[in-house]
C-alpha cells in the first residue's frame, strides 16, 4: 500500500487550537468495526457503551516541558525539543550532565560543537553530535534536578499545527498522568475527568495504565512513497504485572481490552504473544501497524482523529479497515468534528 493511500482533504478551520472547557464535552464518534456503523455522541456518554467486565487501557506518560528557547554562546537564538534521553552522568559536585537526542532549529546553524545557553545560564549545552535523521545529540549542563530546572525554563511542545499558546500546561496532560518523559500528550486520554473514570469503575469497568513515552518520531511524516518503507522511532514502555494479568484475565472472562490511544495499543501489540497473552515488559518498541497486521491484544479503541497520511491512521485503518476509516473522517468532517491534538475522538469496538 502507498501512502496516498491514506490522504484525505481537511479544511484548516477543522484543526482544533484550544482545548474545550469541560475536556469530557468533547464529541465522540462510535463505529462498529466489522460493519462501519457509525454514531454520533458525547464523551461524557462513554459509560453507555462499554460493559462490565471491559477492560480500559490508558497511558500515564506526562509530557515535559521540552521545548527549550535559548541562544548560542556567540550569539543567534535557537530552539531546541527533547526527544529522548540519552545518558545522565555526575560531571563533579552539585552539576550534573544529561545528554538527549533533540531537535535542534535553525539546524543549519546548529552544528557539532556549539555551545547554548537557556534562561540566565542556569542551563547551558554542548552539541556532541549531528544524526544522520537532522537531529542533535546535545549534552546538558545543570545543578540540581533536571526535570526541575525544565518546569523553570521549558515550554509545553505543542504540534507544529497549533500556532496558539496554551495559557494552562495542565490542558495538554491526562488526570492521570504521573511518569514524566513524553515529548507530546497521549492525546486520547485527553478526554478524561477524574468523575468519568470513577464512573466506569463504578460500573465494573476494569482500568489498568501502561508507561509510553510519546516520542515525535511518532509524527514524523511518511516520506516514503510504499509504506511498508517506512521506519519508526524506538519509544520507551513499561507494561506492568498488574496490567498484564488483568488484560489476559479480562480477555479469559470474555470481556473487551480496549485501548485508550495509539500509544497503549502498541504497547499492548509489542507484547503480546501469537494468543493473545500480554506479557509484562519494559523496553523499546518500533512496532509500526499498519493494514494487514493482526490485532492480538486488543478488542476496542479510543483514538482522535489523525492527520493524513499518518501512521496513526494507518494503524486505525489496520483495526477497522480502511474504507470504514475514511467513511468516519468523511463523516467528521462533514459534521464538523474538531481534529488532531485538542480535538474530538472515536471509540472503535
Amino acid at each position: 500500500m502507498n501512502k496516498s493511500d491514506f490522504y484525505f482533504e481537511l479544511p484548516e478551520e477543522l484543526i482544533a487550537q484550544s482545548p474545550i472547557e469541560h475536556r469530557e464535552q468533547s464529541r465522540l464518534l462510535t463505529m462498529d468495526r466489522v460493519s462501519g456503523v457509525i454514531g454520533h455522541h458525547h464523551f461524557y456518554e462513554l459509560p453507555n457503551f462499554l460493559r462490565k467486565g471491559d477492560c480500559l487501557v490508558l497511558n500515564d506518560s506526562r509530557v515535559i516541558p521540552a521545548r527549550l528557547l535559548g541562544k548560542k554562546e556567540t550569539g543567534g537564538a535557537v530552539e531546541i525539543v527533547l526527544l529522548r534521553e540519552i545518558s545522565a552522568i555526575e560531571r563533579r559536585e552539585a552539576q550534573f550532565a544529561t545528554t538527549w537526542e533533540c531537535l535542534a532549529r535553525p539546524g543549519r546553524k546548529i552544528k557539532k560543537g556549539t555551545k547554548l545557553i537557556f534562561g540566565n545560564g542556569e542551563l547551558t549545552a554542548l552539541v556532541i553530535k549531528e544524526t544522520e535523521g537532522g537531529n542533535r545529540f546535545i549534552e546538558f549542563y545543570y545543578d540540581g534536578i533536571f526535570l526541575e530546572v525544565l518546569e523553570k525554563l521549558g515550554k509545553m511542545p505543542l504540534p507544529p499545527y497549533i500556532y496558539e499558546e496554551l495559557e494552562d500546561g495542565e490542558r495538554y496532560q491526562t488526570v492521570y498522568s504521573k511518569v514524566s518523559g513524553s515529548a507530546a500528550a497521549p492525546t486520547a486520554g485527553l478526554h478524561f475527568t477524574n468523575e468519568l473514570l470513577d464512573e466506569l469503575a463504578a460500573k465494573g469497568v476494569v482500568i489498568r495504565y501502561i508507561t509510553l513515552h510519546v516520542g515525535l518520531g511518532t509524527f514524523r511524516p511518511v516520506k516514503a512513497r510504499s509504506i511498508k518503507d517506512h521506519k519508526m522511532h524506538a519509544e520507551y514502555f513499561i507494561i506492568p504485572e498488574d496490567t498484564a494479568s488483568a488484560v489476559n484475565d479480562v480477555r479469559a472472562n470474555g470481556g473487551r481490552v480496549v485501548a485508550v490511544g495509539t500509544t497503549s495499543c502498541r504497547a499492548l501489540e509489542s507484547c503480546a504473544d501469537e494468543n493473545g497473552r500480554v506479557l509484562p515488559f519494559s523496553g523499546f518498541t518500533e512496532i509500526f501497524i499498519y493494514p494487514g497486521y493482526k490485532y492480538k491484544a486488543i478488542d476496542g479503541l479510543i483514538t482522535n482523529f489523525h492527520l493524513p497520511e499518518s501512521t496513526l491512521i494507518m494503524l486505525v485503518s489496520a483495526f477497522c479497515g480502511r474504507e470504514n476509516t475514511l467513511n468516519a473522517y468523511k463523516q467528521a468532517i462533514e459534521n464538523r468534528y474538531r481534529f488532531f491534538s485538542f480535538g474530538d475522538a472515536m471509540l472503535i469496538v
